[in-house]
């Protein structure tokens, strides 16, 4: 395992930090000075038109590119100073969702769920009672011994949600979940997400580009009793943990609450969440 050098951040609270973080390509800069904090147990929905720079945002977190300036710490690491030997462990505490699964089409949905564990040589039942255990948390455990070619979008989005929380990682990214996807597929993916964050507290990244993504995992919680989500309207003591960023040419415009997004005046924003 690989040593990670000590940082004086504050890993108790926060989970991933972003400070005055500058990247560009070809010559044309796509993070502009971009800095924010994600909690611990906060959903983070990342907003804003194509090219403003939100899976950017995700790659870095991975330390699969290296910013031109500024800081980026994940669990507490300054990611930005780390070997490729640090961040492949640190990589295991995060889990990643593509918007388009990224399933190996070769394996049945069993591999494609343990592929990570099975890299880790687990014992195969260990491994086989785990990959049920996330299949019936995205309800899925029926298809354990289908193909990828036998699975609807939907259906592969979720194998893709099962892989990423099968090692049970602090910090999820969240890719375009729903992107592609008929309105009630991306209801269906979304109260995923919302049973991820309630139930397991985990803190995630969500980039998208439909506000009412984010508007739904603001304005409801996952009830447990009923499996299913519930509005948050009349329950004023329920803390839903999710909050909104909007980019800009590159730079951060908005960083706050759902109820903060709704009343700001800025019009470029306030055009944008119409």
């Amino acid at each position: 395992m690989a040593e990670f050098p000590d940082e004086p951040i504050d890993t108790v609270h926060k989970t991933i930090i972003f400070e005055d973080v500058v990247m560009g390509f070809e010559g044309s800069t796509v993070l502009d000075g971009v800095s924010f904090e994600l909690k611990r147990g906060e959903t983070k929905a990342v907003l804003g038109v194509a090219g403003a720079g939100k899976s950017t945002i995700l790659k870095l977190c991975l330390g699969l590119i290296r910013p031109d300036g500024g800081r980026i710490y994940v669990l507490g690491h300054d990611i930005t100073t780390m070997t490729e030997e640090q961040l492949f462990d640190l990589r295991n505490h995060v889990g990643i969702v593509f918007q388009e699964s990224a399933l190996f089409d070769s394996l049945r949905v069993r591999e494609n769920v343990a592929f990570r564990l099975m890299e880790e040589k687990l014992p195969e039942q260990e491994v086989e009672s785990r990959v049920r255990e996330v299949l019936r948390f995205v309800e899925l455990e029926d298809a354990i011994d289908k193909l990828p070619s036998e699975l609807s979008g939907g259906m592969r989005r979720r194998v893709g949600i099962a892989r990423a929380i099968i090692t049970h990682p602090e910090v999820l990214l969240y890719d375009s979940p729903t992107g592609g996807l008929d309105p009630i597929t991306s209801t269906t993916i979304i109260e995923l997400i919302m049973k991820q964050r309630d139930v397991s507290k985990t803190s995630a990244l969500l980039v998208s580009h439909r506000l009412q993504d984010g508007f739904m995992l603001a304005s409801h919680y996952y009830d447990p009793q009923y499996n299913r989500m519930e509005p948050v309207d009349g329950k004023p003591m329920l803390e839903v943990h999710t909050s909104f960023m909007v980019l800009r040419d590159g730079k951060v415009i908005f960083d706050g609450t759902a109820h903060d997004l709704g009343s700001v005046e800025d019009p470029y924003i306030r055009e944008y969440i119409s």
